[in-house]
């Protein structure tokens, strides 16, 4: 009798009816979890439908949007964790209404905490939150938006210049370029010139840029936090970052204290907070006034201001190479109130005036809302409806993404019109035009977004000709995290103005 052979032939059974089980315990949870919830039935142990969602994530959301059709909602299973699809603009107002300790805390990415530490402005909640709202504020006032709308042009202009320049050789040939890492570079030197100004020199921004795209990168990756995976690499370079903006925020602070003009939003929040300070008498600083602190909110702006940025002027140059008509009515709009030959900035009064580019922008956003859904986590059992609780632990993404595709008449074409002061669809439709947030974490830059926007589409539509290299599938969504067209916008450039305008800070 071999009775090695018998031993190890009953140990292998063991673990494989180990694992077994383990996985027909996981299954049962997930059921008892999901209970009548739209969604697939059965899920891969442990991983669950990670794979197919990092694989093909626009298939995988819009598997659970069609899963959604009818409740609103639709369940899933991803590494570990149960998670609840929000199709419904209602229930989604809910979830965001309801960010609170005892309901639901908002992550902004499934794996949120481990990136940007525990203590940012997006996991903060009731009155605390409140105050650093309030102190955020003057951030952005029409005097602060102001000098950042100067900063943005000037920028906007030195890119689009040099992207002209790589579509067209000396020979005169046109070689199409893809836009989506050139945005992103120009959203990235706007956002770092517009947040620390001066206080990010160049040789910083070389370090800077390299570690924010080992950031970049490990977003879309699974959280393996462990030596030589992405994920690991993305954590550490957020360190490095928030430790490089916290120099930029003590040298502005220092420089505010002596009186001197504010030239970038943390010379605005520093200025503020040495009034508050002078104004207080007392020798202790106020909260949420300490240096690391300011910069890991620095940090949470930049998130914000790159990606979905990146995402919305990318859409913008696609659909007005789609829709030639709203094209030509933005030349005309802009050409009437600003002239490339004037060689002058174009005025917070001109963007007010600009009101088709901005319905131009606002449908931009709606059509193709960049940041599609808003990660949740449920930390208790919420009542979602009169028949289903969600249960505690569950990662709850609500959709802003089919929200924007609900309430508005025709919803499926691209309309700017539907934002003009005779249709006002934006107040009509208000709840279903969420691309900015909604409840007490709605986005505090949504005006410094929106003039980004609307000042590249018009420059980029006065001063270019452009046209899209067309291939199948071109538009479809690619997932980066944001969404952007699958071939990264590829266009055609050429110099539509006599010649580019001179700018400069007056």
């Amino acid at each position: 009798m071999d009775y090695p052979f018998l031993f190890s032939l009953t140990l292998s059974q063991c673990l494989v009816s180990i694992v077994a089980l383990l996985c027909l315990i996981q299954q049962i949870a997930y059921w008892k979890k999901k209970r009548h919830a739209p969604g697939p039935n059965f899920v891969l142990p442990f991983l669950g439908n990670a794979i197919s969602l990092v694989r093909k994530p626009t298939k995988f959301w819009e598997e659970q949007a069609a899963f959604a059709a009818r409740s609103g909602f639709s369940a899933n299973f991803i590494i570990g964790k149960f998670m609840l699809f929000i199709r419904s603009t209602e229930l989604s107002h809910l979830v965001f209404t309801n960010v609170r300790p005892d309901a639901f805390h908002l992550v902004g990415h499934p794996f949120g905490k481990k990136l940007f530490g525990e203590h940012n402005l997006i996991y903060m909640f009731g009155q605390d939150h409140k105050d650093l709202r309030r102190r955020i504020a003057p951030n952005f006032t029409a005097r602060a938006l102001s000098t950042y709308t100067s900063l943005q042009q000037i920028i906007i202009l030195k890119h689009l210049k040099k992207w002209e320049k790589m579509c067209n050789s000396p020979a005169g040939a046109q070689n199409p370029i893809s836009l989506r890492l050139l945005v992103r570079d120009m959203n990235l030197e706007t956002s770092q010139t517009v947040f620390v100004g001066p206080y990010l020199r160049e040789k910083a921004r070389d370090i800077f840029n390299f570690d924010y795209n080992l950031f970049n990168v490990g977003l879309m990756k699974l959280p393996i936090d462990l030596p030589g995976f992405a994920f690991r690499n993305a954590r550490l370079a957020v360190g490095r970052l928030v430790e490089t903006l916290t120099v930029c925020t003590k040298e502005s602070k220092n420089r505010m204290a002596k009186g001197d003009e504010p030239s970038c939003l943390i010379d605005f929040w520093m200025q503020e907070q040495a009034k508050e300070i002078d104004e207080s008498g007392e020798s202790a600083p106020p909260p949420h006034s300490a240096d690391h602190e300011i910069a890991g909110h620095l940090f949470d702006f930049l998130f914000a201001a790159q990606d979905a940025s990146t995402s919305s002027l990318l859409w913008a140059v696609t659909l007005l190479d789609l829709h030639p008509q709203v094209l030509t009515r933005v030349r005309e709009e802009v050409l009437n109130l600003w002239s490339p030959d004037s060689d002058k900035l174009i005025t917070a009064d001109q963007i007010r005036e600009m009101k088709y580019t901005q319905a131009v922008a606002r449908e931009v956003l709606r059509y193709r809302a960049p940041a599609t859904m808003v990660p949740h986590i449920a930390a208790v059992d919420f009542p979602l409806t009169e028949s289903y609780t969600i249960p505690k632990g569950t990662i709850v993404f609500p959709s802003v993404y089919e929200s924007s595709f609900q309430g508005f008449p025709e919803a499926d074409r691209f309309d700017p019109d539907r934002f003009s002061d005779e249709r006002q669809e934006d107040q009509v439709c208000k709840r279903n035009f969420m691309v900015f947030g909604a409840g007490a974490h709605q986005c505090v830059g949504q005006r410094y977004a929106l003039n980004h926007l609307v000042l590249f589409i018009a420059m980029f539509a006065t001063l270019l000709d452009f046209k899209r290299c067309r291939s199948d599938g071109c538009d479809e969504f690619m997932f980066t995290p944001t969404i952007c067209p699958q071939d990264g916008c590829k266009v055609y450039l050429s110099k539509r103005c006599t010649r580019y305008p001179n700018l400069s800070l007056e």
